[in-house]
């Protein structure tokens, strides 16, 4: 169930770089928090419900498509910040698919990943304190939410005492450690098609979850593969059900939990 590397959920692949760009205008706003560029969606005026979300991105990092779902946390009422763990190089400036030869032929993918790993590894819990000590106040709750590369972030969150719930989609770098060390409730939104976290590693990951008594729930949607919750066609109208469905239901996650 785990591949040589002891991973469950591996590490991004070549169906990570596929997908659809949707329409519209992130509305959001830019700063820097502990040396990390961080985008910033404020909730509507009078929807505000004093809480925060910590999201992670995939691999495509600061695009239109991720912006618009940090807004969407915001419209829900919370305070929602994504970092750049990328440091404006995401993938798609090298291919914009995965057959994508010719944007930057001499794209090293698997370098291009050690290279971000390092630095989010380092860069994240970082920006997490930064964010909790300049935004967050004595009643402030938090949620995280992390998206392919984004989903170790949020286990190791759920792992300590920082977060009061988390959630992730169609993750990567995942080993068996990170679903034992997390004691906070864990939303895992997932795809029947998905080469990066297959059949058997998830029936693992949840026969960990299940066997040591975490508080989780999996939501699977057929016949959509990796990248459903960001990257859908939506003109396919299946497709768009199920990234609305996704989002809807890690909100629901964070309104069930953070006022607990």
């Amino acid at each position: 169930m785990t591949d040589a590397n002891g991973y469950l959920a591996k590490p991004s692949g070549d169906c990570c770089i596929e997908g659809n760009i949707h329409t519209g205008k992130p509305r959001g706003s830019y700063t820097t928090i502990a040396g990390v560029e961080t985008y910033i969606a404020q909730p509507p005026d009078g929807k505000a419900n004093g809480n925060i979300v910590l999201y992670f991105p995939d691999v495509w990092g600061f695009f239109t498509n991720g912006l618009l779902i940090v807004d969407a946390f915001a419209d829900a009422g919370y305070l929602t910040l994504a970092l750049d763990y990328f440091r404006g190089d995401p993938v798609w400036k090298h291919r914009k698919d995965r057959h994508d030869k010719t944007t930057d032929p001499n794209f090293d993918y698997e370098a291009w990943k050690v290279k971000h790993t390092t630095f989010a590894n380092d860069a994240t819990p970082k920006w997490v304190q930064e964010v909790r000590s300049k935004y967050g106040g004595e009643k402030t709750k938090y949620a995280c939410v992390g998206y392919c590369f984004g989903a170790p972030y949020v286990c190791n969150e759920l792992a300590g005492d920082a977060v009061a719930a988390g959630a992730f989609a169609h993750p990567a770098f995942l080993k068996e450690h990170h679903f034992e060390n997390v004691n906070k409730p864990l939303f895992l939104s997932c795809s029947e098609i998905d080469h990066t976290f297959e059949k058997p590693a998830r029936r693992r990951a949840i026969d960990i979850l299940e066997s040591q008594k975490k508080t989780y729930h999996l939501q699977l949607f057929a016949k959509v593969q990796h990248g459903f919750a960001l990257r859908g066609n939506m003109d396919d109208p299946y497709e768009r059900y199920v990234k609305e469905q996704s989002l809807r239901g890690i909100v629901a996650w964070f309104d069930l939990w953070l006022p607990q």
